[in-house]
C-alpha cells in the first residue's frame, strides 16, 4: 500500500511539474495560431481589393470597348448596311441577322440591334433586343459577333414581331435587364 501511496505521489507531483510546461506550450501554439490567422486575413482583405481594382478596370475597358465601337459604328455603317447583316457567336455559328436598329430619340445614338433568331423561313421568329454594345464588327467579313452561344440566346429576354415594345418607357425598362443578360454597361 505505501508503494501505491508513493506512486500516486509521485504522479501527481510530476503531472503537477509539467503543467506549466504544457501550459507554456499551449500558450505559444495558440499565440502563433492567431498571428497566422491575423496574416491570412490580411491577406484575404488585400487579394479581395485586388479583385475589386480589377473588376472596375474591366468594367472601364468594357465601356471603353462599346463606346468605341459604338463610336466606328456610328460613323461609317449606315442603316441599310447594317438591317439584314448576319449575327455569329464567336465560334462562327449563325445566331441570326438584324432586323433593326432601336436609337435613343435623346441623343441620336443606336442603343439596340434587332436581331431574329428561330423559326423557319420568318415565320415563328423570336425578336431579341441586343445592346449594340454587346456586338462586335468583322470588317472583312461582314457580319458582328455577339459573344453568346445559342442556347444561351434561346434564354435571353425577348419579343414576337407583333409585339415590340411600344414607348421609350418600355424600352427603358428592358434595358438594365438586357444589360446585364449581355454583360454590358448601360
Amino acid at each position: 500500500m505505501k508503494t501505491v501511496l508513493s506512486m500516486v505521489a509521485l504522479s501527481f507531483l510530476s503531472a503537477l511539474a509539467l503543467s506549466p510546461v504544457h501550459a507554456d506550450e499551449v500558450k505559444d501554439k495558440q499565440k502563433d495560431l492567431i498571428e497566422k490567422q491575423q496574416e491570412l486575413t490580411k491577406k484575404q482583405e488585400e487579394v479581395h481589393e485586388k479583385q475589386v481594382e480589377l473588376n472596375q478596370a474591366n468594367q472601364e475597358v468594357s465601356i471603353e470597348r462599346g463606346r468605341e465601337a459604338n463610336k466606328s459604328m456610328q460613323q461609317i455603317s449606315r442603316a441599310s448596311k447594317i438591317t439584314g447583316a448576319k449575327v455569329k457567336n464567336t465560334t462562327g455559328d449563325s445566331l441570326g441577322d438584324i432586323k433593326d436598329l432601336v436609337i435613343d430619340p435623346q441623343n441620336g445614338q443606336v442603343v439596340y440591334a434587332v436581331v431574329s433568331f428561330g423559326g423557319l423561313m420568318g415565320m415563328g421568329d423570336k425578336l431579341f433586343a441586343i445592346p449594340w454594345r454587346a456586338l462586335r464588327w468583322t470588317s472583312p467579313r461582314d457580319y458582328y459577333i455577339l459573344d453568346l452561344d445559342k442556347e444561351t440566346l434561346k434564354t435571353a429576354p425577348g419579343f414576337d414581331k407583333r409585339h415590340w415594345p411600344e414607348s421609350s418607357e418600355k424600352w427603358e425598362e428592358q434595358r438594365e435587364a438586357l444589360s446585364q443578360f449581355y454583360r454590358v454597361v448601360p
